[in-house]
C-alpha cells in the first residue's frame, strides 16, 4: 500500500510576529534554508515520495514557488488550503480525497528532527505500516517534554512563596 505524507504548515505563526505578518513561518529561514525544508527532508528520508502541503490560503504562491511541483526532487505535491488553524484533525479531512485508502505520515511544517541513526530509525516505523495514520513524534521528544515539564512542576513548587509575590 501506497505512502503519502502531509506538511501541515497553515498556522497564524503569531508568537513570531511581526515576521509573520508577511510571510508563512515555515517560509522563514533557519540556518541557511527556509523551516519547510526540514520537514520536508524527514518525509523525504522516510521514502515517501508524494506529499500534500497544506498552507494559508495567502501564502500557498510562495509555497508553490519555493517548492513547485516537487518534480526537481522526483517527489510530487499536492497543495490545499487550511481557512483556519484549528488543529492536527483538521488536515485529515481537509487530505480526505487525496489520501483515499493510503497510509499517512503527517508533520508539522515547523518540525525540526535531527539525531544518530534518525534516517534508520524513521524508515523502520514508516515501514511498519501498522497503523494508517502515523503522524511523526518521536518518544524521544516526548521524553524530552515530559523531562522539561516535571522540571517546571518542581521549579514552580521549590518558588512558590516567590511566584505569589510577583503575581500580586
Amino acid at each position: 500500500m501506497k505512502i503519502k505524507g502531509i506538511i501541515l504548515a497553515g498556522g497564524n505563526g503569531t508568537r513570531l510576529s511581526p515576521l509573520t505578518i508577511s510571510s508563512s513561518k515555515q517560509l522563514l529561514p533557519v540556518y541557511d534554508k527556509p523551516m519547510i525544508f526540514y520537514p520536508l527532508t524527514t518525509l523525504m528520508l522516510a521514502g515517501i515520495k508524494e506529499i500534500i502541503i497544506i498552507t494559508k490560503k495567502n501564502d500557498q504562491q510562495n509555497f508553490r514557488k519555493l517548492l513547485g511541483s516537487g518534480n526537481q526532487w522526483g517527489l510530487k505535491f499536492i497543495y490545499l488550503t487550511q481557512n483556519k488553524p484549528t488543529g492536527l484533525p483538521e488536515a485529515f479531512k481537509i487530505s480526505k480525497k487525496y489520501i483515499k485508502n493510503c497510509f499517512v505520515t503527517m508533520i508539522l511544517g515547523d518540525n525540526i528532527f535531527y539525531g544518530s541513526n534518525f534516517t534508520n530509525l524513521l524508515k523502520k516505523i514508516v515501514s511498519q505500516k501498522k497503523v494508517r495514520y502515523l503522524l511523526i513524534r518521536l518518544k524521544i521528544l516526548q521524553d524530552m517534554e515530559l523531562c522539561i515539564t516535571k522540571k517546571i512542576k518542581s521549579f514552580l513548587r521549590r518558588n512558590q512563596k516567590i511566584l505569589k509575590v510577583i503575581l500580586q
